[in-house]
């Protein structure tokens, strides 16, 4: 099948760091709950949601951000907030995801935020469970790794947003 090229950046990124890791092909999905449905030996707080989103701080400086937590989790603004000291935050919109991310759609971005040059905050419950899984750029593709493999390759900021 032919994915997004984010798809094979992360599986190469997997091979050169020798990870584990297995792929798997399904039919489109956008939210947490209808990944989980699909990946069969995963729960929905296995599953890693990406969350990119504009923060400014008082200065009135924007940039872009991805959080990444368990797809049974939501962020809580003011944490996130708090964590990046920062006064306004807010959902890219779906045309400045296409733009950050070389043309991966909104249900498709992978947690790896240093693919993208944005920084990465990672709620610490995500390394509760030994292995993560998540769409790899595309909707229809999804790979699970080591959640220490994935700390040790994206290097997200650890701390509670949820």
């Amino acid at each position: 099948m032919d994915y997004h090229p984010t798809a094979y950046k992360i599986l190469e990124l997997l091979k050169q760091n020798n990870c584990w890791y297995e792929t798997f092909a399904h039919a489109p999905v956008r939210t947490s709950e209808e990944a989980a449905a699909i990946r069969t030996g995963y729960g929905l707080s296995q599953g890693v949601k990406a969350m990119i989103i504009k923060v400014k701080n008082t200065g009135g400086v924007g940039k872009f951000v991805m959080l990444a937590l368990p797809g049974n989790l939501r962020f809580n603004n003011q944490k996130v907030k708090q964590a990046l000291s920062v006064k306004e935050i807010r959902f890219a919109t779906e045309a400045e995801i296409v733009e950050l991310t070389s043309g991966v759609q909104v249900g498709g971005v992978p947690p790896f935020g240093n693919l993208f040059g944005l920084e990465v905050l990672a709620n610490p419950s995500i390394f509760d469970n030994e292995k993560i899984i998540f769409n790899a750029g595309d909707k229809r593709f999804s790979v699970a790794m080591r959640s220490e493999d994935y700390k040790r390759i994206v290097s997200p900021k650890v701390t509670e947003i949820t």
